[in-house]
């Protein structure tokens, strides 16, 4: 259950020149984003300001680079392969934008892709894609019984030049994320239908599953700054037909493989993303009074009740927070339809503290 949008036009492009140099914070400046191109606002009772990043076609998983300002995602693009049915996920390649819009490039050109991160060094990018398999069934990106099977990790610089594949098989793999030490790479695999996490070095040796469970489908591990231990999603198989599917959040041990719940409630708790302060999360859950009403919450590893950040009438789903812990991004459904027109959206998060200066 990952990539969630529908086919859409393709906005026109911004491209920047010198793209394949590095993006990091360097010089200690890391909110740099221009102003005077988007204007944070308060659009719901309750809301912090947010603003919809311009230039950018629908998507819906976004995550920031190490400078948090360049945020790597896939968007749809008329030169994917298309998806298998309007109401399939696909169609969409990786594209590496500023979060004002001011310039955006694209990483990969064929296949279809999913799930990308750029490296911590700000040099390089790891992501999913369909590139080198592309006679296989297209599947469905938001369906674990449809996910596409010649789904594949690849790394490449910057601008997708030198393009280097990390796996080499016939089964899903993707929901790809990376250590903030850069030097271990996460990620979801399913093999005769069952989702485990599975971590790697960098350069794709030492490969090792990590979580083995018959019952939990587990998915999109991400790591807290510690560089050991993950947030993960999953939901049981013998439940997945329940309707919203209950959801866990967890958190792994990567050195003792460890998995301690961190919701108990039995309800959909889905897209857990750790904040830089390593004490919370941001999370995904449908109200109780309105299932067809998600919205994203802030989470705390210690038990504490999460605090609601969204208070949009539709969806709004996959969160994921900048390394300086100011901006979080997050996909809104901006039509008529629940999940229909996702755009990417950004939130001033800065005033709840959790930064990396808080840890």
């Amino acid at each position: 259950m990952k990539s969630l949008f529908k086919s859409g036009l393709l906005a026109s492009f911004v491209v920047i020149a010198g793209c394949n140099q590095a993006i990091t914070n360097d010089d200690h400046n890391t909110d740099k984003t221009d102003y005077s191109l988007v204007t944070p606002e308060r659009v719901n009772d309750g809301e912090l300001p947010v603003w919809l990043i311009p230039n950018m076609p629908e998507s819906a998983e976004a995550y920031y680079g190490p400078d948090s300002y360049h945020i790597i995602a896939q968007t749809q693009d008329p030169d994917a392969v298309p998806a298998s049915s309007k109401r399939a996920a696909g169609g969409a390649l990786t594209w590496i934008t500023t979060d004002d819009g001011k310039s955006k490039w694209r990483v990969n050109d064929h296949g279809q892709d999913a799930c990308s991160y750029i490296m911590p060094d700000g040099k390089q990018v790891v992501y999913t894609s369909t590139r080198d398999n592309l006679d296989v069934a297209v599947g469905n990106w938001s369906s674990e019984k449809d996910y596409p099977q010649g789904a594949e990790l690849y790394m490449a610089d910057l601008d997708g030049k030198n393009v280097r594949r990390l796996t080499n098989n016939d089964v899903y793999d993707a929901e790809v994320s990376v250590s903030p030490d850069g030097k271990k790479i996460v990620f979801t695999r399913q093999i005769d239908g069952k989702l485990d996490i599975w971590m790697m070095n960098f350069d794709g040796t030492g490969e090792h599953q990590l979580t083995f469970t018959e019952d939990w489908q587990e998915g999109a591990p991400f790591f807290l700054p510690d560089n050991k231990t993950l947030t993960m999603r999953a939901w049981k198989r013998s439940e997945h037909e329940i309707s919203p599917t209950p959801m866990t959040v967890f958190t792994v041990d990567t050195d003792t493989g460890k998995i301690t719940p961190k919701t108990s409630d039995g309800w959909m708790n889905w897209a857990p993303y750790p904040t830089p302060d390593g004490k919370h999360y941001v999370f995904v859950r449908p109200l109780l009074d309105n299932p067809r009403n998600w919205e994203v919450f802030l989470g705390s590893l210690e038990g504490k009740d999460p605090v609601r950040l969204t208070f949009n009438d539709s969806f709004d789903g996959f969160p994921s927070v900048s390394p300086d812990g100011k901006k979080m991004l997050f996909t809104r459904s901006t039509g008529k339809h629940f999940m229909s027109d996702l755009y990417t959206f950004v939130m001033d998060i800065s005033s709840l503290n959790v930064g990396p200066e808080n840890k």
